[in-house]
């Protein structure tokens, strides 16, 4: 399983990805990140699924890009050309990956901003090469491992907020996910694209560097638990008795 989470501000762009590999038994430390910056050009794509896939897919993807590049002036145009990249993989490898008992379930996030883009766009887009744009009214999107990090963001976040404090959510919705799910876990990556600007910043952090983040947080939510205006929930403790005198 993996993490990927895109965010979309009216800033611009927030990006974070883990990069934990499991095949069976065996652990190891991948990029999930491929970032493309030029003049006025710039996006990033992060995955999750099968790493023989990804790895098919980018390096289809990056040929594409060496020679074609310059005729993509808008996201959705890049965004179609990998979708075909994922259909040509989905053709040569699925049957014989379902014949072994594997999925073709190669999800990618893509964002960025093109020369004629009148802002940054965020795309998830699905193994069948078909893709939807994450908007104002749902400006998240998380893959692989989507469960643990969505109450984080639904309850804090908001497409008005700025890049700094997307960033911060980003960070705690991993980080939930981290330790519910042990296929998930530093270090992470991060990207940045601010509105205008055409260039992704990427980011790696380990978990040296943020664990005083993840101790403050639970920390913090010891302590607004334990301060939470519930006398209401008291009469759970409370005799039968007692609860009929109190009515």
């Amino acid at each position: 399983m993996t993490f990927c989470l895109g965010i979309k501000t009216k800033h611009g762009l927030v990006g974070l990805s883990d990069t934990r590999i499991t095949s069976g038994s065996e652990t190891t430390t991948s990029k999930k990140v491929y970032t493309v910056n030029k003049r006025k050009h710039s996006f990033f794509i992060m995955t999750s699924g099968l790493r023989s896939v990804r790895d098919k897919a980018i390096t289809y993807f990056s040929e594409v890009i060496a020679h074609q590049d310059d005729s993509f002036s808008k996201l959705y145009q890049a965004v179609n050309e990998f979708g075909n990249q994922v259909k040509i993989v989905a053709k040569e490898d699925k049957a014989n990956l379902e014949e072994s008992g594997l999925q073709f379930n190669l999800f990618s996030i893509i964002g960025g901003q093109l020369e004629d883009d009148p802002e940054p766009k965020l795309y998830l887009l699905y193994p069948q090469g078909n893709w939807i744009e994450i908007r104002k009214g749902t400006p998240f999107v998380i893959i692989g491992n989507t469960g643990f990090g969505h109450p984080v963001l639904k309850r804090s976040f908001h497409f008005e907020d700025s890049l700094d404090y997307a960033l911060k959510c980003a960070f705690l919705a991993f980080d939930a996910t981290r330790i519910s799910a042990n296929d998930v876990d530093f270090p992470i990556d991060t990207v940045v694209l601010k509105n205008d600007e055409y260039f992704t910043k990427e980011r790696r952090f380990e978990q040296r560097e943020l664990e005083h983040i993840s101790a403050f947080w639970n920390n913090r939510l010891k302590k607004a638990i334990e301060e939470l205006p519930s006398q209401v929930l008291s009469s759970a403790f409370e005799d039968f008795e007692q609860i009929l005198e109190n009515t």
